[in-house]
């Protein structure tokens, strides 16, 4: 019996990538240097999962940035204001679109479908020029080959990157992105004749765009495709591969009538109704079933037996020799390898599974399937599945009583927003335009090697504490010489804001190394949340109330919302989410309205991931929306009409959930809004009507470029076209961690001049 894995991890145990990547960045090394650090971890990646005994293994999902730009570049698809001028795409060009430059922005980044991952949109239009640009799918093949490994390449497939890709500026919005199948169907024949020439003999399309609720044309686009494509595919054996979700009918009947695809994958663990299709459709005959059956994007230890299972009544469907054990999705989406974890506690440790972990189940599987159990294995396995069902550390009976107390209540606060924002105005008096940023400062390399070392009790609680509160300091009074109106303290104390509330809650476990990839070197090291959550005590009165004591300005309360606590985190699978999420809510509620008895006036409840655990099918939206935006509200309804709720979001399309923004009565909200082309401002252009407070935000952070005075101002004058002046604020996209001060200092600068040329300009007008 085979086995296959989607794809896998690519920062290396301990980040070796991102550390390359960032020195690579700041010139301190050459492109050599970083060539060679990925060329390690590939080869590392290939023979460990040889070792282990898989048998089809991935390749090119290896990236330096992502997947999608990675495609971009092989399609030659650069958007002219990168000045590219032909040839193999390197990487000045490769990461300028990802991260921008000097002189020109960057291009949108956005959420891979329902994940904390990121992506690179493509920009497109008629007039857009394609070209093989970069071969870097046949030299990683060649790569694992030389190393004795046959490898299936992965390809992003044709049809997923128009869809996810944007018409470019200047192009209608309407315009038919399908429409340019035809011009990018050729560079992928040269590629795939290219692989075939190299010794392919199978290649893998990811297409997970066939789990949305697709129409006809978009469905015939996956037909179009694969039948142009199917004489250039002879000889070789080709696997579709979705993940995230059931696939619909409609569109697993598209794939399975493709004369050209030789197997099909599904994601069995987020897609348990595609069980159901396969079973009253029908599954065509020699043909081969990925059965995603082992969790490509949690940490918990699989169910083996359960999943054995599975696997044999899909064996009686399909054919035993025709099953393929695989991942439900790319391992990307989880940490690397439990080995490194040396910190946890071993009871828990038993219950989990990461990325190197996974692909031994997975071979595990294949082996009971072919009649070669390892008995021990299973046996240790149902050992570790019954010891965390029946864990008294799992179950708090006090906070399950007071989150079912939650029903029957929509927890809203006692008067409307403009009321409140009438009482804030009095009590905070700030100008027309106020300014503010969203939470972080730049993390310098001192504040890391301090938080560092007092993690390893190299440096006492007292020495700890004053070099945090002289970092506030300074971040307090940076801001009060650029005049901003409202201040943060820089969350100098936290290195993630998830991981930061999660530390400090019952319920959660923590990793020393349990790092995933956010986007190109950004990486985040989620909690792990094992059961019921509870707030033991105050987590950041303390360093609120020392911030708002060196100002006689506003200070934030900065606090992480429970819907992006929950979707940034790896969750228990053994109740409902929204369960988890409501238990969350209650103990960011007590956080709240502790702050608020500290004398704090404005609390930001940072909801950044609340668009991105949306479904991705339209009939589940309503379901997650209404608790996700009663979570946020929970958090808030008691707060008195004088304190003033913030929150912010990122990164993600907004426009078709505003109506459940409005729905979450925040009296301001930030959100990203210059990278993706102020695409947000046009939901306001069409009639919606928004009256709290909102701060699109005026530049992107994710870029080193510093914006001009006159841009902002420019950005200014768009949003105040649409929205009403009274509610608009001043604020960059998102916090400001990953920066440093050299450009965030001379950012600012510009952003503080622009909302005071603009309050010139409008005193002036009246």
């Amino acid at each position: 019996m085979a086995s296959h894995i989607v794809g896998y991890p690519r920062m290396g145990p301990k980040r070796e990538l991102k550390f390359a990547l960032e020195s690579f960045w700041d010139g301190k090394s050459t492109a050599e240097d970083l060539q060679k650090v990925a060329a390690n971890l590939r080869s590392s990646i290939w023979k460990q999962m040889a070792d282990a005994g898989i048998k089809y293994i991935p390749s090119n999902t290896f990236s330096y940035y992502d997947q999608v730009l990675d495609t971009t570049a092989t399609l030659g698809a650069v958007p002219e204001r990168y000045s590219w001028n032909g040839g193999e795409i390197g990487f000045d060009t490769y990461f300028s679109m990802a991260r921008g430059n000097a002189s020109v922005p960057a291009m949108e980044m956005t959420k891979w479908f329902d994940t904390n991952y990121h992506f690179i949109v493509p920009e497109l239009g008629p007039n857009t020029k394609f070209s093989y640009a970069s071969h870097k799918a046949v030299s990683e093949y060649n790569e694992a080959k030389s190393l004795g490994i046959d490898t299936v390449p992965v390809l992003v497939g044709p049809v997923t990157y128009l869809l996810l890709s944007k018409p470019a500026k200047g192009v209608a919005k309407t315009f038919p992105l399908l429409s340019l199948l035809d011009h990018i169907l050729p560079i992928y024949k040269q590629v795939i004749a290219e692989l075939k020439a190299a010794g392919a003999s199978w290649i893998q399309f990811d297409e997970p765009t066939l789990v949305k609720d697709l129409d006809s044309h978009q469905l015939e686009a996956f037909t179009k495709a694969y039948t142009e494509l199917e004489s250039s595919l002879s000889g070789l054996n080709v696997v579709i591969e979705t993940y995230f979700a059931d696939v619909p009918v409609e569109a697993y009947k598209t794939i399975i009538a493709l004369n050209a695809i030789t197997g099909f994958g599904f994601d069995l663990v987020r897609g348990n109704k595609t069980l159901d299709v396969i079973k009253s459709v029908g599954f065509p005959s020699g043909k081969y079933l990925f059965a995603g059956i082992v969790d490509g994007r949690n940490i918990w230890a699989n169910d083996l037996a359960a999943s054995l299972s599975t696997l044999q009544d899909l064996g009686n469907v399909v054919g035993k020799d025709k099953l393929v054990v695989s991942t439900s999705s790319s391992l990307l989406h989880t940490a690397v390898d439990l080995v490194n974890e040396t910190k946890l506690d071993d009871e828990i440790k038993s219950w989990l599974a990461f990325a190197a972990q996974k692909v031994v189940e997975v071979n595990a599987l294949a082996k009971a399937l072919s009649g070669q159990k390892d008995e021990d294995f299973f046996s240790a396995n149902a050992a570790a599945q019954a010891s965390r069902k029946a864990s008294p550390r799992v179950t708090n009976p006090e906070v399950q009583k007071a989150a079912a107390a939650l029903k029957g209540s929509e927890h809203r606060r006692a008067t409307n927003v403009s009321v409140r924002l009438d009482a804030q105005q009095k009590k905070l008096n700030l100008p027309i335009l106020p300014t503010t940023t969203i939470g972080s400062f730049p993390q310098t390399i001192e504040l890391r090697r301090v938080r560092r070392e007092y993690k390893a009790n190299k440096i006492s609680e007292e020495e700890y504490v004053n070099a945090i509160k002289d970092e506030i300091n300074k971040v307090v009074k940076i801001q009060e010489e650029l005049d901003i109106d409202v201040l943060v303290h820089g969350e100098p104390e936290r290195n993630d804001m998830v991981e930061y509330f999660g530390e400090q809650l019952s319920g959660f476990a923590f990793t020393v190394n349990g790092w995933v990839q956010s986007y190109g070197s950004r990486c985040v090291k989620p909690p792990i949340i094992y059961g019921d959550v509870s707030r033991p005590k105050a987590m950041t009165v303390f360093w609120s109330s020392l911030a708002q004591s060196m100002t006689s300005r506003p200070m934030k309360g900065m606090l992480t919302g429970p819907v992006t606590i929950l979707n940034w985190s790896f969750v228990r699978n053994d109740q409902p989410r929204f369960e988890t999420c409501y238990q969350i809510a209650l103990s960011i509620k007590q956080e709240v309205e502790d702050l608020e008895a500290a004398g704090i006036n404005v609390i930001q409840i940072d909801e950044a991931a609340l668009r991105e655990g949306l479904p991705l099918r339209k009939s589940e939206e309503a379901f997650y929306l209404e608790w996700a935006v009663h979570s946020f509200r929970i958090t808030n309804c008691g707060v008195k009409d004088t304190t003033q709720i913030h929150t912010h979001m990122c990164y993600s399309n907004f426009n078709d959930i505003i109506l459940s923004i409005i729905d979450m009565d925040a009296d301001v909200i930030t959100i990203e809004n210059s990278r993706s082309d102020e695409k947000l401002l046009s939901v306001f252009r069409e009639g919606v009507k928004y009256g709290a407070g909102i701060g699109p935000g005026v530049y992107d952070i994710h870029s080193p470029r510093i914006p001009s005075t006159e841009e902002i101002a420019d950005r200014i004058r768009k949003m105040l076209a649409v929205l009403e002046t009274n509610i608009l604020w001043v604020n960059p996209d998102c916090g400001l961690k990953t920066r440093k001060y050299t450009e965030v200092k001379p950012a600012l600068t510009n952003l503080v001049a622009a909302a005071k040329q603009l309050r010139t300009e409008l005193a002036n007008t009246k």
